[in-house]
């Protein structure tokens, strides 16, 4: 036992629960995770997934508004190997994509482990295997497991945590402060000045659902940005950019869909939404920066109803200075300042991903490591990205499962407990 794990591990091995995966341990049963399970299933490899929450794609059913629906069509959000039912519309609502998601994990027999939070993941030389301890808190007991494995799938991608930025002023602001994962509705801050820190989907979004509640929301507009109508002579704008980009040039058909914007939108500058000198595919490829596609806010921006202002300078008790010398008084505070990998706080590695919680590798290399490790959901390409990564998972790891079990396609996965003589 010594000489498996090490003289320093063999107390804290024998303190906890260990459990041996006959696969790959998959981290996240968002629908990086699931759809990596699913892919798995299909090669008849058997799987574990842990998941903190107590759900399957707790982002969506916790920690996004209720007004939210996909911004893509659905056939370039569907999952690998199930597609969205026919008589959901073009754009599904969240309740509906969840319902989804629920039935792509029962289709697929995937059961996460639920409230199994990972708190380190680390590579064993001397074994060649994962060591995947995790902590759940049931009422007043804590139980500590170790998954034990060859393979380990890092499921829990871009989102995982939100960025609560460093404001002057912000503690002592006297209003209510929510990030917008805690933001469901505009119903409660009827009435009310709203400053909306951010100006991404999420930030536009909540800022018309505010105006449709009758709020008076003000957007903080830092940084150049992309507006683009979602669609352009009735046709998905990014189903055009997918079309064009299969016969034209990336910088080509970025002129024509700022064209085209400019057609549909007109001038978005004159509203305080300067366009950055990068083209929107350019700047999604090479920043990951998602361009904004537009269901209403303009609109609102035009008439008034939402105004944009510059960035921060600092709160105080009910006002904020803004860097150009204004004071507004608020309400209520919403920050829409987006989200962050939490990779870096538990896997123990740095080969493989950076310091800020991405794989080193750029698209399409991104997808695996060494040792067993695989990376799905880190594209920035959403979740036909994360489809894409998926697939190439499986297939790696049911290739060497076939090579080297040479059984036939297996259904359930397969797990055992450890025991002392391992």
């Amino acid at each position: 036992m010594e000489n498996l794990f090490g003289l320093a591990d063999h107390e804290d091995f024998f303190s906890r629960r260990c459990i041996w995966v006959n696969g790959p341990v998959i981290v996240g049963a968002g629908p990086s995770g699931l759809a990596t399970a699913a892919c798995l299933r299909e090669q008849g490899v058997p799987f574990v997934v842990l998941e903190r929450a107590d759900c399957i794609a707790s982002l969506w059913q916790k920690r996004t508004y209720d007004r939210l629906k996909l911004h893509l069509p659905k056939q370039f959000c569907q999952l690998p190997k199930l597609p969205f039912p026919e008589d959901f519309p073009e754009y599904p609502t969240k309740r509906q994509f969840i319902e989804y998601l629920e039935s792509y994990a029962q289709h697929f027999e995937i059961n996460p482990k639920f409230n199994e939070c990972v708190q380190s993941a680390r590579y064993d030389e001397t074994s060649g295997l994962w060591r995947v301890k995790t902590v759940s808190t049931s009422g007043s007991t804590r139980t500590e497991v170790e998954y034990i494995c060859r393979w380990l799938v890092v499921a829990t991608g871009e989102n995982a945590e939100c960025v609560i930025p460093d404001i002057e002023g912000l503690s002592n602001f006297g209003g209510e402060v929510v990030h917008a994962c805690e933001y469901k509705s505009g119903e409660k801050f009827k009435g009310k000045q709203v400053l909306v820190v951010g100006c991404g989907n999420s930030g536009m979004e909540v800022s018309l659902d505010l105006c449709n509640h009758n709020a008076s929301p003000a957007m903080v507009v830092r940084s150049a940005v992309h507006v683009l109508p979602r669609e352009i002579f009735r046709k998905s704008t990014f189903e055009l950019a997918v079309l064009m980009m299969k016969w034209l040039p990336l910088w080509l058909v970025d002129k024509l869909m700022l064209l085209m914007a400019w057609w549909v939108l007109g001038n978005v500058e004159k509203y305080g939404l300067k366009r950055p000198s990068m083209g929107p595919l350019q700047l999604k490829n090479t920043m990951g920066k998602t361009p904004v596609l537009d269901i209403g806010a303009l609109e609102k921006i035009r008439s008034g109803d939402i105004k944009v202002v510059p960035g921060i300078k600092r709160f105080s008790c009910d006002q904020v200075e803004l860097i150009n010398g204004e004071k507004l008084d608020i309400d209520s505070v919403v920050l829409a300042t987006g989200y962050r990998s939490n990779v870096p706080s538990w896997l123990q590695e740095s080969e493989f991903f950076s310091k800020n919680g991405f794989p080193k590798s750029p698209f399409p290399h991104g997808w695996k490591g060494n040792a067993g490790l695989y990376a799905v959901g880190f594209t920035k390409r959403g979740l036909s990205g994360a489809s894409s990564d998926a697939m190439r998972i499986a297939q790696d790891i049911g290739n060497v499962w076939k090579a080297e079990t040479k059984q036939k396609k297996r259904t359930t996965a397969c797990h055992r407990r450890c025991i002392s003589q391992f």
